[in-house]
Protein backbone atom coordinates (compact mmCIF):
# COMPACT_ATOMS: atom_id res chain seq x y z
CA UNK A 1 0.00 0.00 0.00
CA UNK A 2 1.27 3.55 -0.94
CA UNK A 3 0.25 6.60 0.96
CA UNK A 4 -2.06 9.30 -0.71
CA UNK A 5 -0.33 12.06 -1.79
CA UNK A 6 -1.76 15.35 -2.57
CA UNK A 7 -2.93 15.95 -6.17
CA UNK A 8 -4.41 19.16 -7.81
CA UNK A 9 -7.90 18.72 -9.09
CA UNK A 10 -7.97 19.61 -12.65
CA UNK A 11 -11.26 21.65 -12.66
CA UNK A 12 -13.63 21.37 -15.81
CA UNK A 13 -10.52 19.71 -17.71
CA UNK A 14 -11.69 18.54 -20.82
CA UNK A 15 -10.59 15.39 -22.38
CA UNK A 16 -9.02 17.05 -25.48
CA UNK A 17 -6.04 18.16 -23.51
CA UNK A 18 -4.59 14.56 -22.92
CA UNK A 19 -6.01 12.89 -26.09
CA UNK A 20 -3.23 11.80 -28.31
CA UNK A 21 -3.61 13.63 -31.72
CA UNK A 22 -3.62 10.16 -33.85
CA UNK A 23 -6.96 9.30 -31.64
CA UNK A 24 -8.35 12.25 -32.29
CA UNK A 25 -8.05 11.89 -36.03
CA UNK A 26 -8.80 7.95 -35.99
CA UNK A 27 -12.01 8.88 -33.98
CA UNK A 28 -13.27 11.51 -36.21
CA UNK A 29 -12.77 8.87 -38.86
CA UNK A 30 -14.78 6.79 -37.71
CA UNK A 31 -17.50 8.81 -36.98
CA UNK A 32 -17.36 10.64 -40.71
CA UNK A 33 -17.65 6.89 -42.10
CA UNK A 34 -20.81 6.66 -43.82
CA UNK A 35 -23.69 5.21 -42.44
CA UNK A 36 -21.51 3.87 -39.13
CA UNK A 37 -24.23 5.37 -36.80
CA UNK A 38 -26.87 2.88 -38.64
CA UNK A 39 -24.25 0.41 -37.99
CA UNK A 40 -23.95 0.97 -34.30
CA UNK A 41 -27.73 1.23 -34.07
CA UNK A 42 -28.57 -2.10 -36.01
CA UNK A 43 -25.78 -3.68 -33.78
CA UNK A 44 -27.15 -2.58 -30.28
CA UNK A 45 -30.86 -2.44 -31.84
CA UNK A 46 -30.21 -6.27 -31.55
CA UNK A 47 -28.15 -7.11 -28.65
CA UNK A 48 -29.27 -3.75 -26.48
CA UNK A 49 -27.28 -2.14 -23.59
CA UNK A 50 -29.55 -3.94 -20.54
CA UNK A 51 -28.25 -7.63 -21.63
CA UNK A 52 -24.55 -6.27 -21.10
CA UNK A 53 -24.87 -4.34 -17.98
CA UNK A 54 -26.74 -7.16 -16.32
CA UNK A 55 -24.49 -9.89 -17.33
CA UNK A 56 -21.62 -7.52 -15.17
CA UNK A 57 -24.14 -7.62 -12.75
CA UNK A 58 -25.21 -10.77 -12.38
CA UNK A 59 -20.99 -12.20 -12.48
CA UNK A 60 -19.13 -9.18 -10.72
CA UNK A 61 -18.93 -7.52 -7.50
CA UNK A 62 -20.15 -3.46 -7.55
CA UNK A 63 -17.12 -1.54 -5.75
CA UNK A 64 -19.14 0.38 -2.68
CA UNK A 65 -17.67 1.61 0.40
CA UNK A 66 -18.62 -2.02 2.05
CA UNK A 67 -17.07 -3.73 -0.84
CA UNK A 68 -13.86 -3.56 -2.52
CA UNK A 69 -13.37 -0.37 0.15
CA UNK A 70 -9.81 0.26 -0.88
CA UNK A 71 -10.56 0.10 -5.08
CA UNK A 72 -13.75 2.37 -4.28
CA UNK A 73 -11.28 5.25 -2.21
CA UNK A 74 -8.49 5.04 -5.29
CA UNK A 75 -11.67 5.32 -7.86
CA UNK A 76 -13.23 8.45 -6.00
CA UNK A 77 -9.66 9.71 -5.52
CA UNK A 78 -9.01 9.56 -9.36
CA UNK A 79 -12.50 11.15 -10.04
CA UNK A 80 -11.47 13.86 -7.84
CA UNK A 81 -8.47 14.58 -9.32
CA UNK A 82 -9.64 14.66 -12.82
CA UNK A 83 -12.90 16.02 -12.30
CA UNK A 84 -14.99 13.70 -13.48
CA UNK A 85 -18.46 12.42 -12.32
CA UNK A 86 -17.85 8.49 -11.48
CA UNK A 87 -19.65 5.70 -13.20
CA UNK A 88 -20.69 2.81 -11.79
CA UNK A 89 -17.55 0.52 -11.36
CA UNK A 90 -16.97 -3.72 -11.06
CA UNK A 91 -14.70 -6.09 -10.27
CA UNK A 92 -14.97 -9.50 -12.16
CA UNK A 93 -12.74 -12.48 -10.40
CA UNK A 94 -9.92 -13.30 -13.63
CA UNK A 95 -6.32 -14.24 -13.47
CA UNK A 96 -5.69 -11.84 -16.01
CA UNK A 97 -4.87 -8.09 -15.95
CA UNK A 98 -7.61 -5.76 -17.45
CA UNK A 99 -9.86 -3.38 -17.48
CA UNK A 100 -11.81 -1.81 -19.41
CA UNK A 101 -15.09 0.14 -19.57
CA UNK A 102 -18.35 -0.40 -21.38
CA UNK A 103 -22.09 1.20 -22.25
CA UNK A 104 -23.69 3.36 -25.12
CA UNK A 105 -25.74 5.68 -22.85
CA UNK A 106 -24.81 4.86 -19.68
CA UNK A 107 -21.07 4.16 -19.26
CA UNK A 108 -19.61 1.89 -16.37
CA UNK A 109 -15.88 0.20 -15.83
CA UNK A 110 -15.03 -3.49 -14.74
CA UNK A 111 -10.99 -4.03 -13.68
CA UNK A 112 -10.12 -7.53 -12.77
CA UNK A 113 -9.42 -9.15 -9.78
CA UNK A 114 -5.91 -10.16 -10.51
CA UNK A 115 -5.46 -6.52 -11.69
CA UNK A 116 -7.07 -5.45 -8.13
CA UNK A 117 -4.42 -7.74 -6.34
CA UNK A 118 -1.22 -7.12 -7.94
CA UNK A 119 -0.61 -3.33 -8.32
CA UNK A 120 0.01 -0.92 -5.62
CA UNK A 121 -2.31 2.17 -4.52
CA UNK A 122 -0.65 4.80 -7.09
CA UNK A 123 -0.70 2.07 -9.90
CA UNK A 124 -4.15 1.25 -9.21
CA UNK A 125 -5.31 4.75 -9.74
CA UNK A 126 -3.59 4.83 -12.56
CA UNK A 127 -5.27 2.15 -14.18
CA UNK A 128 -8.60 3.94 -12.75
CA UNK A 129 -7.99 7.07 -14.08
CA UNK A 130 -7.17 5.65 -17.54
CA UNK A 131 -10.49 3.62 -17.75
CA UNK A 132 -12.56 7.38 -16.71
CA UNK A 133 -10.61 9.13 -19.53
CA UNK A 134 -12.69 6.27 -21.72
CA UNK A 135 -15.43 7.41 -20.55
CA UNK A 136 -14.48 11.10 -20.39
CA UNK A 137 -13.60 11.25 -23.81
CA UNK A 138 -16.99 9.24 -25.23
CA UNK A 139 -14.98 6.22 -25.80
CA UNK A 140 -17.64 3.48 -24.30
CA UNK A 141 -20.00 3.08 -27.35
CA UNK A 142 -16.89 2.69 -29.91
CA UNK A 143 -15.26 0.49 -27.52
CA UNK A 144 -18.21 -1.60 -26.85
CA UNK A 145 -19.07 -1.94 -30.39
CA UNK A 146 -15.43 -3.51 -30.99
CA UNK A 147 -15.94 -5.73 -28.68
CA UNK A 148 -19.52 -7.19 -29.63
CA UNK A 149 -17.90 -7.88 -33.13
CA UNK A 150 -14.70 -9.04 -31.86
CA UNK A 151 -16.82 -11.85 -29.99
CA UNK A 152 -18.66 -12.47 -33.06
CA UNK A 153 -16.02 -12.64 -35.35
CA UNK A 154 -14.16 -15.41 -32.69
CA UNK A 155 -17.60 -17.38 -32.25
CA UNK A 156 -18.27 -17.56 -35.71
CA UNK A 157 -20.96 -15.48 -36.29
CA UNK A 158 -22.71 -15.52 -39.86
CA UNK A 159 -22.90 -11.82 -40.23
CA UNK A 160 -19.33 -11.10 -39.43
CA UNK A 161 -17.59 -11.49 -42.40
CA UNK A 162 -15.00 -9.82 -44.66
CA UNK A 163 -17.68 -6.94 -44.40
CA UNK A 164 -18.02 -6.50 -40.61
CA UNK A 165 -13.71 -7.70 -40.64
CA UNK A 166 -13.21 -4.20 -42.05
CA UNK A 167 -14.96 -2.11 -39.82
CA UNK A 168 -13.82 -4.26 -37.00
CA UNK A 169 -10.05 -3.30 -38.13
CA UNK A 170 -11.15 0.48 -37.90
CA UNK A 171 -12.44 -0.03 -34.61
CA UNK A 172 -9.31 -1.81 -33.27
CA UNK A 173 -7.09 0.94 -35.43
CA UNK A 174 -8.59 3.66 -33.52
CA UNK A 175 -8.80 2.00 -30.03
CA UNK A 176 -4.96 1.42 -30.21
CA UNK A 177 -4.64 5.24 -30.69
CA UNK A 178 -7.27 5.82 -27.71
CA UNK A 179 -5.18 3.28 -25.39
CA UNK A 180 -2.15 6.08 -25.65
CA UNK A 181 -4.77 8.89 -24.95
CA UNK A 182 -6.05 7.52 -21.78
CA UNK A 183 -2.66 5.86 -20.68
CA UNK A 184 -2.07 9.82 -20.32
CA UNK A 185 -5.76 10.48 -18.15
CA UNK A 186 -4.35 8.14 -15.46
CA UNK A 187 -0.89 9.35 -15.22
CA UNK A 188 -2.80 12.94 -14.59
CA UNK A 189 -4.97 10.99 -12.32
CA UNK A 190 -2.09 9.82 -9.94
CA UNK A 191 0.24 13.27 -11.28
CA UNK A 192 3.41 11.22 -10.91
CA UNK A 193 4.96 8.88 -14.12
CA UNK A 194 6.31 6.21 -12.39
CA UNK A 195 3.53 3.95 -11.26
CA UNK A 196 2.16 4.50 -14.94
CA UNK A 197 5.68 2.50 -16.03
CA UNK A 198 5.64 0.15 -13.19
CA UNK A 199 1.82 -0.62 -14.36
CA UNK A 200 3.06 -1.53 -18.02
CA UNK A 201 6.06 -3.64 -16.70
CA UNK A 202 3.71 -5.44 -14.49
CA UNK A 203 1.65 -6.07 -17.92
CA UNK A 204 4.28 -6.78 -19.46
CA UNK A 205 6.29 -9.43 -17.03
CA UNK A 206 3.38 -10.47 -14.78
CA UNK A 207 4.16 -9.43 -11.08
CA UNK A 208 6.68 -11.64 -10.35
CA UNK A 209 8.74 -9.14 -7.96
CA UNK A 210 12.31 -9.95 -9.83
CA UNK A 211 12.09 -6.85 -12.64
CA UNK A 212 13.95 -3.69 -12.87
CA UNK A 213 12.09 -0.45 -14.41
CA UNK A 214 15.41 1.06 -15.43
CA UNK A 215 15.89 -2.16 -17.70
CA UNK A 216 12.47 -1.62 -19.01
CA UNK A 217 12.70 1.74 -19.52
CA UNK A 218 15.75 1.42 -21.36
CA UNK A 219 13.95 -1.48 -23.40
CA UNK A 220 11.62 1.40 -24.74
CA UNK A 221 14.36 3.87 -25.48
CA UNK A 222 15.22 1.32 -27.74
CA UNK A 223 11.49 2.15 -29.62
CA UNK A 224 12.47 5.15 -29.50
CA UNK A 225 15.40 5.51 -31.35
CA UNK A 226 14.19 3.15 -34.23
CA UNK A 227 12.29 6.51 -35.90
CA UNK A 228 8.97 6.99 -36.49
CA UNK A 229 7.10 5.10 -33.57
CA UNK A 230 3.85 5.37 -34.94
CA UNK A 231 4.59 4.83 -38.88
CA UNK A 232 6.80 1.88 -38.18
CA UNK A 233 4.89 0.07 -35.13
CA UNK A 234 1.64 0.60 -35.50
CA UNK A 235 1.31 -0.74 -39.26
CA UNK A 236 3.08 -4.27 -37.24
CA UNK A 237 0.16 -4.10 -35.05
CA UNK A 238 -2.34 -3.98 -37.42
CA UNK A 239 -0.97 -6.96 -39.12
CA UNK A 240 -1.09 -8.59 -35.90
CA UNK A 241 -4.61 -7.18 -35.06
CA UNK A 242 -3.53 -6.26 -31.51
CA UNK A 243 -6.60 -4.73 -29.76
CA UNK A 244 -3.83 -2.86 -27.39
CA UNK A 245 0.32 -1.50 -28.11
CA UNK A 246 2.31 -3.46 -26.81
CA UNK A 247 3.90 -2.02 -22.81
CA UNK A 248 6.97 -0.79 -24.00
CA UNK A 249 5.42 1.17 -26.94
CA UNK A 250 3.07 2.51 -24.32
CA UNK A 251 6.23 3.53 -21.92
CA UNK A 252 7.84 5.21 -25.01
CA UNK A 253 4.92 7.09 -26.00
CA UNK A 254 4.30 8.13 -22.45
CA UNK A 255 8.12 9.50 -22.18
CA UNK A 256 7.58 11.18 -25.25
CA UNK A 257 4.50 12.85 -23.81
CA UNK A 258 6.37 14.10 -21.01
CA UNK A 259 9.11 15.38 -22.82
CA UNK A 260 6.94 17.72 -24.73
CA UNK A 261 6.22 19.75 -21.30
CA UNK A 262 2.51 19.31 -22.09
CA UNK A 263 2.47 16.83 -18.62
CA UNK A 264 3.85 19.73 -16.48
CA UNK A 265 2.04 22.23 -18.22
CA UNK A 266 -1.32 20.72 -17.78
CA UNK A 267 -0.31 20.38 -13.87
CA UNK A 268 -0.06 24.13 -14.14
CA UNK A 269 -3.29 25.13 -15.32
CA UNK A 270 -2.62 25.45 -18.68
CA UNK A 271 -5.07 22.75 -20.03
CA UNK A 272 -8.80 23.07 -22.12
CA UNK A 273 -11.58 23.70 -20.56
CA UNK A 274 -14.71 22.02 -21.41
CA UNK A 275 -17.32 24.01 -23.32
CA UNK A 276 -14.35 25.17 -25.41
CA UNK A 277 -14.90 25.34 -29.38
CA UNK A 278 -13.89 22.31 -30.63
CA UNK A 279 -11.08 22.22 -33.16
CA UNK A 280 -11.92 21.77 -36.61
CA UNK A 281 -11.35 18.34 -38.45
CA UNK A 282 -8.44 19.56 -40.38
CA UNK A 283 -6.77 20.67 -37.89
CA UNK A 284 -6.66 17.01 -35.73
CA UNK A 285 -5.88 15.55 -39.13
CA UNK A 286 -2.96 18.28 -39.14
CA UNK A 287 -1.92 17.44 -35.48
CA UNK A 288 -1.60 13.97 -36.50
CA UNK A 289 0.32 14.00 -39.48
CA UNK A 290 3.33 12.48 -38.05
CA UNK A 291 1.56 9.87 -36.23
CA UNK A 292 -1.15 8.68 -38.41
CA UNK A 293 -0.43 8.09 -42.23
CA UNK A 294 -1.21 5.72 -44.98
CA UNK A 295 -1.97 2.70 -43.19
CA UNK A 296 -4.97 3.99 -40.93
CA UNK A 297 -6.23 5.85 -43.97
CA UNK A 298 -6.65 2.75 -45.87
CA UNK A 299 -8.17 1.10 -42.92
CA UNK A 300 -11.45 3.33 -42.41
CA UNK A 301 -11.29 4.12 -46.42
CA UNK A 302 -12.05 -0.10 -46.69
CA UNK A 303 -14.54 0.30 -43.53
CA UNK A 304 -16.78 2.69 -45.66
CA UNK A 305 -17.16 0.20 -47.83
CA UNK A 306 -18.05 -2.21 -45.19
CA UNK A 307 -20.04 -0.29 -43.23
CA UNK A 308 -22.99 -0.46 -45.77
CA UNK A 309 -22.76 -4.22 -46.09
CA UNK A 310 -22.80 -4.68 -42.33
CA UNK A 311 -26.38 -2.79 -42.15
CA UNK A 312 -27.42 -4.75 -44.80
CA UNK A 313 -26.38 -8.01 -43.11
CA UNK A 314 -28.09 -6.99 -40.07
CA UNK A 315 -31.65 -6.29 -41.96
CA UNK A 316 -31.61 -9.23 -43.83
CA UNK A 317 -29.96 -11.67 -41.02
CA UNK A 318 -32.94 -10.19 -37.91
CA UNK A 319 -35.43 -8.45 -39.98
CA UNK A 320 -38.62 -9.27 -38.92
CA UNK A 321 -40.66 -9.05 -35.36
CA UNK A 322 -38.80 -10.44 -32.42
Amino acid sequence: MTEARQTRILTGIDPRSWEHPADRAALNALRKIPVFDEVLRAVFGFFGEKPLRLAFLSASVRVSPTQFGRVHRLYGEACRALDAPPCPLYVRQDVTFNAFAYGMQKPFIVITSATVDALDDDELRFILGHEIGHVMSGHTLYLTMMTVLYQLATMGFPIVGLAARAVLAALMEWHRKAELSCDRAGILAVQDPQPAMRTMLKFAGGDSGDTNLADFLAQAEEYRETGDLADQVFKVLNVLALTHPAPVIRVAEMRTWFESGAYERILAGDYKRRGEPEPAYAQDLSAAAASYRDSARETFSNAQQAARRVVDSFRQGFSGPR
